[in-house]
């Protein structure tokens, strides 16, 4: 009887807090049953070029291939707030340097780049450098594996607070794990004047820089979950 009461008087003191859902977690970074799957190792048919044709990226062996000149990968679906998995393979590139190594980007709503470099024993500017929000906040650590070894991003974003005229009222925020390792902890993001609206991911190809050489970027497991 006693626990009864005790049980009794801890409902009155929190409240009849609603059950959260349920969601079945994924196993090794796999997508857990309430995510978006943005690429399942079979087809790239939800990524686009920026115009909307299809993509310049192949699907093969359940990576997705993304080669220097094939464009850079956007999703045709575009989102807000999220949590964001992806994993990727930078090439050994042996004879190039700084920014001239394995070079890419994961862009949040097409706008907010988390910076994909080959960073292993590779210095460069540090607001450049892999786990870095690209020109805005380099990262707390460099958490990078050597080339040609499979690497995982898991972001948090937080898409900015904005009024009903489109101002923006608070900034968006970020939090980002690099091969498990916190690298961006709850940064603010400094805003584009577009920031209200929602937006694709992006996977950038680095041909648009200049005299950027021929580099094949792989990914898999990419998907998220609407915050």
């Amino acid at each position: 009887m006693r626990l009864v009461y005790i049980a009794v008087i801890a409902s009155l003191a929190f409240g009849e807090d609603p059950q959260p859902p349920v969601v079945a977690p994924g196993t090794n970074g796999g997508a857990p049953s309430d995510a978006v799957v943005l690429f399942d190792g079979t087809s790239t048919a939800k990524w686009v070029r920026e115009n909307g044709s299809p993509t310049g990226c192949t699907a093969e062996k359940g990576v997705m291939n993304c080669a220097t000149g094939a464009g850079d990968a956007w999703t045709a679906e575009k989102f807000g707030s999220a949590q964001i998995h992806l994993e990727f393979f930078i090439p050994s590139m042996p004879g190039k340097e700084g920014q001239m190594k394995g070079n890419s980007g994961v862009y949040l709503q097409g706008r907010y780049e988390v910076q994909i470099l080959d960073s292993y024993k590779n210095p460069t500017y540090a607001s450049g450098s892999l786990g870095a929000l690209y020109g805005q906040y380099a990262p707390l650590a460099n958490a990078a594996r050597p080339p040609e070894q499979w690497q995982t991003y898991d972001i948090i974003f937080h898409a900015p607070k904005c009024d009903a005229g489109g101002g923006i009222t608070g900034p968006a925020t970020l939090t980002v794990l690099l091969n498990g390792v916190l690298v961006q902890d709850h940064v603010a993001v400094k805003e584009r004047k577009d920031a209200c609206q929602p937006g694709p991911l992006m996977l950038q190809d680095h041909s648009g820089f200049p005299r950027a050489p021929h580099t094949v970027m792989k990914f898999r497991n990419i998907w998220l979950r609407r915050l």
